[in-house]
């Protein structure tokens, strides 16, 4: 286990913000926006109680699998400069209690999710929490550069269980939400992974950068951002949204493309300041943000009757 290399002791007294930075709050923001998203974009209503207890049971499931993701990584934390400072790896917190924090979080997410929403929801939260908690974070993140690639799937669920917590069913419109953010990851994460290649190559995590060098993530940045175009804008061609969302899918995807460019084809060195790369990064989050967006202003504006909805929608 990755974690034999932590402290088992902690020389510094645990806070709650411990607790709460195990949940990577930051990413959470991601995995909230998107799974309300899915729910206000989803045909029908749900009582806001509802829905309310829907998005903290996908938060909860999210956060217990972070949780479970720093008990495992401890070592690899403590040996990068951007997550040394992390509760497990700085001995603010022990590893039992991250991971008990983990555990408790995710069986009670699943279970209120089952009982107050559904249990096909309740099922796909769970086959989240796994998926990111074990495929990726155990499996395939120390043993394959495609670990973002497969993992992808894992940040994807949110606005599919959002969906299906006002539904009660599996369509078309919500696999395609979830193919959008896991078409999406690839070239956001490597983005980023460009830029913090020492760090991942310090502690032994084959990211593609390391594994494969930086001209191959290059192309696979611009390939994966090639394919995300028209899966972003799949949702408008099946008519499942109108004019409103697919005029900001089909911008949107062009510049996220036009960025794309340099990066995928530059061939110089690593002493610049990859400005290119740190663009597409933050241009990648609001991407995800502004598109869901438009998904749901398409929608609340198409149910009052200021614009055609879609056939699906």
């Amino acid at each position: 286990m990755n974690t034999a290399a932590t402290p088992s002791a902690t020389s510094l007294p645990a806070e709650w913000r411990d607790f709460f930075t195990l949940t990577k709050p930051r990413v959470m923001t991601l995995v909230i926006f998107t799974a309300i998203c899915g729910l206000l974009a989803a045909p029908g209503t749900i009582h806001p109680v509802l829905g309310f207890t829907a998005v903290l049971a996908i938060a909860m499931g999210a956060g217990g699998s972070a949780a479970l993701n720093h008990w495992w990584e401890a070592d690899l934390d403590a040996g990068m400069k951007r997550t040394a400072n992390r509760p497990l790896p700085s001995g603010r917190l022990r590893p039992d209690d991250a991971r008990d924090f983990g555990v408790f979080l995710s069986a009670t997410s699943v279970v209120l999710m089952g009982v107050a929403i559904g249990w096909l929801a309740a099922l796909m939260l769970a086959v989240a929490i796994v998926y990111y908690a074990v495929v990726y974070t155990m499996w395939l993140k120390p043993r394959t550069p495609q670990n973002i690639v497969i993992g992808g799937g894992s940040g994807a669920f949110p606005p599919l269980i959002g969906w299906i917590a006002v539904t009660g069913e599996i369509t078309a419109m919500p696999v395609l939400l979830f193919a959008i953010i896991f078409m999406w990851t690839p070239p956001h994460f490597w983005a980023l992974a460009l830029f913090m290649k020492s760090d991942y190559a310090k502690v032994g995590i084959p990211m593609m950068p390391v594994v494969a060098g930086e001209r191959a993530t290059r192309r696979q940045i611009l390939g994966y951002t090639v394919l995300l175009a028209p899966v972003a804008i799949a949702p408008w061609l099946i008519g499942g949204t109108g004019w409103i969302y697919g005029s900001v899918a089909v911008v949107l995807s062009g510049l996220f493309l036009a960025l794309a460019l340099p990066v995928g084809l530059r061939t110089r060195g690593e002493t610049d300041t990859m400005r290119e790369e740190k663009t597409l990064f933050r241009f990648s989050i609001y991407y995800l943000f502004i598109l869901f967006a438009a998904l749901v202003a398409d929608r609340v504006l198409a149910a009052h009757g200021l614009i055609g909805g879609g056939l699906l929608a």
